[in-house]
């Protein structure tokens, strides 16, 4: 057994929209990218672990890729299937059951807003007749809270947008790549108020493969590679306020993200203080402000002087969604964990190009959220 577990390949297929190809030839694509970028063959891959919401099982990749009676596990776990996918993978590692592991995710939805069911989620019909099981509707009432509780303001929602968007122009694999201004993202049509169109990202296709491997065989292959200094996935405790939740306890609760949080700290040895950059999960701008506080980089309501100084910019103390996070990329519900962990890759390995942070960043952070209540993060170490 060992703890010592590295990403050695990345690949992505450019999130957006992709006439022609399917959510899983997208995922083949990245997986495809990913063996070059290792420089190792399908055939060294002893384990795999993938999946998407709305496109398919993942393991019908081998079609493609070559039957070679790889284990390959389906993976769905919401917004978090990606974050799950590369648990699953890791763990496999570090239990000593292979040396070279997948991680997957891919995805190709439909345009409009997404359209849970109720009775998926445990929940009554009347919960869905209210409008909550959009999910416009409900992150506009947590953060309307949050505002209130914490004094943020309407132009810091707006700010973290105009932040995606221009991080999104020095992107390849985003998808929105123009920049839109404040004034702009202000005055758009209000969709669930205080949010507005540009304060949402949308649903999308795309795809991102990561290969892990062991210590040893890094040292074998030597590989380019990025070590995984943690992993954490939890679900919601009692009393926290989440997506689908019916009610909100008066006493308040825990919540999912702040708990993965702290054990991935705990278990890398760290603190927030050490992370140079960061990928939040961000389905809204409300969700970054939010997630800076329950990850533990500010205290509530410190949102503000934070995108007012410009602190979580690229050339900022502490950079945020540096390739414009789900906002410019969208949510390809499969693939958008794994996107934060491809990102922080790029940056670790000082390839981010335009949007590479300076000074040589030597700890990266990724957070993905998810429905009912789910959150993995991921620490990374050069």
């Amino acid at each position: 057994m060992s703890d010592d577990v590295y990403i050695i390949g990345a690949g992505i297929h450019p999130f957006g929209r992709t006439d022609g190809r399917s959510g899983r030839d997208q995922g083949v694509y990245a997986v495809r990218e990913a063996l070059a970028d290792a420089g190792v063959e399908w055939s060294d891959v002893e384990f795999a672990y993938g999946g998407s919401a709305a496109a398919g099982s993942a393991d019908i990749m081998v079609n493609e890729l070559g039957l070679t009676s790889v284990p390959f596990i389906n993976v769905a776990n919401g917004c978090a299937t990606g974050g799950s996918a590369l648990t699953a993978a890791r763990n496999s590692i570090a239990a000593g059951a292979c040396d070279i592991a997948l991680a997957v995710g891919f995805d190709k939805h439909p345009r409009g807003a997404f359209n849970a069911k109720p009775s998926d989620y445990g929940l009554p019909l009347w919960y869905g007749e209210t409008g909550l099981m959009l999910t416009t509707q409900f992150f506009a009432l947590k953060i309307q809270r949050y505002m209130a509780l914490h004094g943020i303001s309407r132009r810091t929602l707006g700010l973290v947008a105009e932040k995606a968007f221009r991080n999104g122009t020095l992107c390849d694999h985003a998808w929105r790549r123009s920049p839109v201004d404040l004034d702009t993202i202000l005055n758009a049509p209000m969709v669930n108020d205080p949010l507005t169109k540009y304060m949402f990202c949308s649903p999308a296709e795309g795809a991102v493969a990561l290969i892990l491997a062991s210590g040893k065989k890094v040292r074998e292959l030597g590989a380019d590679a990025v070590r995984i200094a943690s992993v954490a996935f939890r679900t919601r405790p009692e009393g926290s306020f989440e997506v689908f939740a019916p009610s909100i306890s008066v006493n308040g609760g825990g919540k999912p993200t702040q708990i993965a949080s702290n054990a991935a700290f705990e278990m890398a040895g760290i603190g927030p203080g050490d992370v140079s950059v960061a990928q939040l999960q961000d389905t809204e701008s409300g969700a970054e402000i939010m997630h800076m506080a329950e990850n533990g980089f500010c205290a509530d309501g410190d949102q503000e002087q934070w995108l007012a100084e410009g602190w979580s910019e690229i050339g900022g103390k502490m950079p945020i969604n540096t390739d414009g996070g789900c906002l410019a990329c969208g949510e390809p519900i499969g693939a958008s964990g794994l996107r934060q962990v491809y990102e922080n890759t790029v940056q670790l390995r000082g390839r981010g190009g335009e949007r590479q942070v300076p000074n040589g960043p030597k700890v990266g952070y990724s957070h993905v959220y998810g429905a009912p209540g789910l959150s993995a993060v991921a620490i990374l170490e050069r």
